[in-house]
């Protein structure tokens, strides 16, 4: 039985006021007064908000039962969060870590898969930390590509994936050099020992999967507000940081991660050299403010290992620019002065940094 407060707030309405009024008051973020105030970040502002309210709802109340979990994406072409990879899909589930689940999948052919648990905690306050960590060459792969994973806190002969107690999220990472011709893992999950059906929504679990939603939304725009904020400092650099605070927010141990911040003024271009090392992959991205790729379903704002022209010494150089040139390795800034950019080594021998330049548009080589 539900609670007689909350009972009452769903009858009068006061739980959806309240959700309003979380959702109201994580405009704030949008309004800093570090944020730019041009028309373009400002409407990707709300929309953002938008954006994070959708997750927040599947998160928080649509896929929300760990007794019967079902696989969405927190990230995706008109979703996206804390710097999401656009050379990735991501699969989410809502796990408790004192239940046992089953994941059944299919391999596909992607270069990088992983599988994660995670405490979920972006509502209370900005982090998501690793309760597990499995890569696929850790797994066994069943002849015709199928596999099969345990996730429990109790340990598994097989293949296993941890839990902790405080765990809430199995994230599956499917990474692409070539989203073309790659396949990514296809998967289901099961709780083991589950009931036989869902129990009818109360009003206890509307009201705290309402207020769980609007505190998901004001507290993953106010970190990563708070990221763009950081890398502001440097502007135009892209630079060793402190990798802890990567993987708190749900980064994988496995890549290192180089943040930045770029400015430049029409008619100039941002021009990043760097040799990459010896690693599995790596790619670079450009974002907005709000620390979203930019919409790479119609423009060139990645570059990876596959997909990256290299100069003749084996070096790599992108330029970032509203106008191409003719340059080997172009990014599209799509009309925005400043942003967030990121670049990923991932499970490499060594973590060079980048050289950058702002240069005119003119004076940019176009070897």
């Amino acid at each position: 039985m539900s609670s007689n407060e909350n009972v009452s707030k769903v009858l009068s309405g006061e739980a959806w006021e309240s959700f309003c009024d979380g959702l109201k008051a994580a405009g704030k973020t949008i309004l800093r007064p570090d944020a730019p105030a041009t028309e373009l970040d400002r409407a990707e502002g709300w929309r953002y908000l938008s954006r994070l309210t959708r997750v927040a709802l599947d998160m928080m109340l649509e896929c929300s039962d760990p007794d019967f979990p079902t696989f969405y994406q927190a990230s995706h072409t008109t979703a996206k969060i804390g710097a999401d990879n656009p050379d990735n899909i991501y699969f989410n589930a809502t796990v408790k870590g004192d239940r046992e689940y089953r994941l059944r999948g299919t391999r596909g052919t992607v270069p990088v898969l992983s599988f994660a648990t995670k405490a979920n905690r972006y509502a209370i306050d900005g982090t998501m930390a690793s309760t597990g960590e499995r890569d696929v060459k850790e797994l066994k792969i069943e002849a015709d590509g199928t596999f099969e994973i345990i996730v429990s806190q109790r340990p598994h002969e097989g293949n296993w994936l941890p839990m902790a107690a405080d765990s809430t999220m199995v994230l599956v990472r499917n990474t692409f050099a070539d989203r073309r011709s790659e396949v990514p893992a296809s998967m289901t999950i099961e709780r083991i020992g589950a009931p036989v059906k869902p129990q009818s929504l109360s009003a206890d679990r509307l009201v705290q999967s309402l207020n769980s939603a609007a505190a998901f939304v004001r507290g993953t725009a106010h970190t990563f507000a708070e990221w763009s904020k950081l890398f502001a400092t440097k502007p135009n650099t892209l630079d060793h940081m402190d990798q802890e605070m990567c993987t708190r927010a749900g980064g994988d141990p496995n890549i290192f991660y180089l943040h930045g911040y770029w400015a430049i003024e029409p008619g100039q271009a941002l021009v990043i050299e760097v040799s990459p090392p010896e690693c599995k992959m790596w790619n670079f991205q450009v974002d907005n403010y709000w620390m979203e790729s930019l919409d790479y379903r119609y423009l060139p704002i990645c570059v990876n290992k596959h997909s990256a022209r290299l100069s003749a010494d084996g070096s790599v150089r992108l330029v970032l620019s509203n106008e191409n040139l003719g340059f080997k390795n172009w990014l599209d800034i799509d009309n925005h002065t400043t942003g967030t950019m990121l670049l990923r080594w991932t499970e490499a021998k060594s973590h060079p940094v980048p050289v950058c330049r702002v240069l005119p548009l003119s004076q940019v080589p176009r070897d």
